[in-house]
């Protein structure tokens, strides 16, 4: 049992109204070190535990701050035995198991599920002290699992420290402050721990302890030395000076490695056990658990004041057999090897760098660009030193974050400093020819030597190209590339194939781009980024999307924010295309505020110019044009022809939505002209269906056939999957005889990309069952009028659905469209359609690249919106006459 606790009314209230609550609760709780926040923490696990509540204690320790999820395995680990799912996600985070490292929000999500189950059989009380110096990852999930919990009966009490700024700090959680005690509080806390001082003594404890418990228990000790303590940590100087040798060594080992900071040592992850500890026991600097022997530091201030008091070389001595402790464990060794360098030592630098590899694979790059500075200091060689410090200056780039504090990386000259600050100034300012012309250069300075730094700005170059979408600009690149001959990578070329014009360069991409991104768990999150826009491109990337869904939120939490910013961008793309409209405009508004707030301009028009494109398809007219005069405004003027191309094609969508075909047709040439396809703009080939129906709604049946052949002769039915789909339906829609059109639409519709872009296949069907109700063939119109009015009444795409109503009136039918199925997003009725089919969840999720219990998420909402509570059920209403399945896999 604790000692009975000296003041701290409110305080004290508080947390036992936490307890005592049958809800969920979450409490920080603040004040300056030695003020009682442990002890407080320790009274509410006491009361918990009377109370019938399980216990979970949890401290930050500041040897672990930098490793990613060290805190969070305190608590997983404690809560054994785990679920599967939960020790997946666990061995993953630890690096136990090559996986895909959770987002912040699957991990908080896990974390949810976990305490939830618990807390159906016992109320749960998570204490976490000492929170500023609990690693970011961890803080983030504890932080997310804070702000939802009210609803489970979870209790989730932090302890952090005013001076130290933590993640805690814009958690947004309540909180409340702990400051001094009372002239009273503090009088009578004394008097009863040191009931015989000498009142002169005792005053002079009032006064310099100022209210701090601790100083208050503590100063007494000293009192008649010479010189007043300036600081808390002069308290347990004199104990630990005190001690013998061999004791000292062991208090440095154990506060080192974070030791004696949670209950026991018998983790997975082994831990030096500290040995020969009486002495700091007798003399209060170390606490011991009589029945297990487990031995935890008096108070966080003892910890840092033993690794204070001990010499440089011994602190390099206790971390070099830190590393044998830990030889096992990849990032923990690392560091400590490198806590013991003082000279250059390439095998360390080489195990940092391996550390830092590891740690951006999992979300860890805010560290690792300070292990990869750390690794270039001791690198022997010169030109391994230049790459260490070239990575890290590379990734400090992707890394950066508003109001973060990333290690200083000690390289102001050379090219890849000009590499950062050319990424940079692109992405904030969007001066198109002046950074392509520097990168250029900066290619051609390096005189064909083969480094990483060259490969990085070839990419740079070819980005840079891609948002100029300019043929000159491009043409340069190419060439550029062709002189560096064998220095240009598989991967490169793979970029500069793919983002440039896939008419003209895309075509046998696909392979190679799909071998190399066969496990994209082991890539970097920039290569990843990279591919996916690769993928794109090739309309591929809708196999990617779970792996950038997952690992996003990571990025955008503790890895390459940039990175994280360009995956929410590729998701929107794929959730536009797929048919997903209400998950991409979340996505989009999540993805243009972090833009704005990060400073990338460029991103942030370029997802203007994606939002206005989808307003522009729902009918969303005014929010589409003022979104696109906005994005417009911005790049016109500085060659951004990526953003002015999108600009003229959400003209064309919002033209064709409303109705106003010759506007339409205006803004259609504008971007390519019939029966050409403007190299290099990307809009152009995209944009196939709008000029044939902006022309056939005019009357330029010609112009259209043209533009329609034109498509087929440039092979876009091998070329990628939507390319394909779009030609079959504008040769459909342009056909000169009633058994071509046929054809066409049936290659069309039975493409395996009709599934996959539902918008597109949508229109394919409303011309040709406009063209079958003008040949009077009404029977064969009706069905497919009314396949695709639901369609488009499902994505939200207003004017279109209502024209395919409109159709199906004048066909004397009544659009049969179910309010049930349209209440369905278009992931839920694909779902829902495979479970229909017999699938069980496990197949759905292999089949959609989904986990089971994402599978059984989605059931769970799909159920009620179909007013059924069975899969019997769930058969007979997706198998009803006017419901026609959306899923084709």
């Amino acid at each position: 049992m604790s000692e009975v606790i000296i003041g701290r009314d409110r305080e004290r209230a508080a947390i036992s109204g936490l307890v005592e609550s049958t809800a969920g609760r979450v409490l920080v709780v603040r004040g300056e070190a030695g003020v009682g926040k442990s002890a407080l923490l320790e009274e509410a696990a006491e009361l918990a535990i009377r109370d019938g509540h399980l216990v979970s204690r949890i401290t930050g320790v500041e040897a672990e701050s930098e490793l990613p999820y060290s805190g969070l395995h305190q608590l997983l680990y404690q809560l054994l035995p785990l679920n599967d799912d939960i020790r997946v996600a666990l061995d993953v985070i630890t690096g136990r198991r090559p996986d895909d490292a959770p987002s912040v929000m699957t991990l908080g999500i896990t974390v949810l599920e976990l305490l939830s189950d618990l807390a159906t059989r016992r109320p749960v009380l998570v204490t976490l002290d000492d929170g500023q110096w609990l690693d970011d990852s961890s803080a983030d999930v504890f932080g997310f699992v804070g702000r939802r919990i009210g609803s489970i009966p979870v209790k989730l009490l932090v302890a952090v420290r005013d001076e130290v700024v933590s993640r805690f700090d814009s958690a947004v959680l309540p909180e409340i402050s702990v400051g001094p005690l009372t002239d009273e509080d503090a009088v009578r806390l004394l008097d009863r721990h040191h009931p015989s001082l000498d009142e002169r003594v005792r005053q002079w404890v009032l006064d310099q302890a100022l209210g701090n418990p601790l100083a208050l228990l503590e100063l007494p000790s000293l009192a008649g030395d010479a010189g007043l303590p300036r600081t808390l940590h002069h308290l347990y100087g004199s104990r630990i000076a005190a001690l013998s040798d061999a004791a000292r060594a062991e208090l440095l080992m154990g506060a080192l490695d974070g030791v004696g900071s949670r209950p026991g040592d018998d983790r997975p992850k082994p831990r030096h056990r500290m040995r020969n500890v009486d002495e700091a026991v007798a003399c209060g600097l170390l606490t011991a658990e009589p029945i297990t022997g487990d031995v935890t530091f008096r108070h966080p201030l003892v910890r840092s004041s033993v690794v204070r008091m001990a010499t440089p070389e011994q602190c390099r001595a206790a971390h070099r057999a830190l590393a044998d402790v830990h030889r096992d464990d990849l990032e923990r060794r690392a560091i400590h090897l490198a806590a013991a360098c003082v000279a250059p030592d390439e095998e360390v630098a080489r195990a940092l760098e391996a550390a830092a590899d590891s740690a951006i694979r999992r979300g860890g790059a805010i560290a690792a660009v300070g292990w990869l500075t750390r690794a270039a200091e001791l690198s022997e060689d010169a030109e391994e030193r230049a790459r260490r410090l070239s990575y890290a200056t590379f990734l400090s780039g992707y890394a950066a974050r508003p109001g973060s504090a990333l290690p200083p990386v000690h390289l102001t000259s050379g090219p890849d400093a000009a590499l950062n600050a050319i990424h940079q100034a692109f992405f904030e300012d969007g001066d198109v020819r002046s950074a392509h012309r520097q990168v250029t250069a900066a290619i051609e300075g390096l005189n064909g030597e083969p480094t990483e730094t060259l490969t990085r700005l070839q990419v740079l170059l070819l980005a840079i190209s891609q948002y100029a979408a300019d043929p000159v600009l491009w043409t340069e690149a190419h060439r550029t590339l062709a002189s560096l001959g064998d220095l240009v990578t598989e991967q490169t070329q793979i970029y500069s194939n793919t983002w440039s014009d896939v008419i003209l360069h895309g075509r046998g991409w696909a392979g190679p781009l799909e071998r190399t991104a066969a496990n994209l768990r082991d890539r970097e999150p920039w290569d990843v980024t990279r591919l996916a826009t690769a993928a794109y491109h090739l309309d591929i990337l809708s196999q990617y999307r779970p792996h950038l869904e997952r690992v996003a939120d990571r990025e955008l939490a503790t890895g390459t924010a940039f990175s994280g910013m360009l995956m929410l961008q590729m998701i929107l793309l794929d959730q536009i295309g797929s048919g997903d409209w209400d998950d991409a405009v979340r996505t989009g508004e999540r993805a243009l505020a972090l833009e704005i707030e990060h400073g990338r301009h460029l991103l942030a028009h370029q997802t203007r110019a994606h939002l206005a494109q989808l307003a522009a398809l729902r009918g969303q007219l005014a929010r589409a044009l003022e979104l696109r005069a906005e994005a417009d405004a911005w790049a016109r003027p500085r060659g951004v022809g990526f953003i002015t191309n999108l600009a003229d094609s959400i003209a064309v969508t919002a033209a064709l939505s409303a109705g106003d075909y010759e506007t339409a047709y205006r803004h259609s040439v504008d971007i390519t002209t019939p029966g050409t396809f403007r190299p290099y703009c990307g809009p152009a080939s995209r944009s196939l269906l709008d000029l044939v129906e902006a022309a056939l709604h005019t009357g330029r049946t010609e112009e259209a056939r043209r533009h329609a052949l034109a498509a087929r002769d440039a092979g876009f039915a091998d070329l990628t999957p939507r390319l394909a789909l779009t030609c079959y339906g504008a040769l459909a829609m342009t056909a000169t005889s009633e058994g071509e059109a046929a054809e066409m639409f049936a290659r069309a519709t039975s493409h395996p990309a009709a599934a996959r872009f539902p918008f597109e296949t949508a229109r394919i069907e409303l011309a040709h069952g406009i063209r079958l109700r003008h040949a009077r063939e009404r029977i064969a119109a009706r069905p497919i009028l009314a396949h695709a009015a639901e369609t488009f009444e499902r994505l939200g795409a207003t004017a279109w659905a209502e024209r395919a109503s409109a159709e199906l009136r004048i066909d004397g039918a009544t659009p049969l469209v179910s309010a049930s199925h349209l209440s369905l997003t278009w992931q839920e009725r694909r779902i829902a359609d495979l479970a229909a089919s017999g699938l069980t969840n496990k197949e759905i999720g292999a089949r959609l690249h989904l986990s089971p219990r994402t599978v059984s998420s989605h059931l769970y909402r799909i159920f009620p919106k179909l007013g059924v509570t069975t899969r019997a059920a769930l058969r007979d209403a997706m198998n009803r006459p006017d419901h026609v399945s959306a899923s084709n896999d």
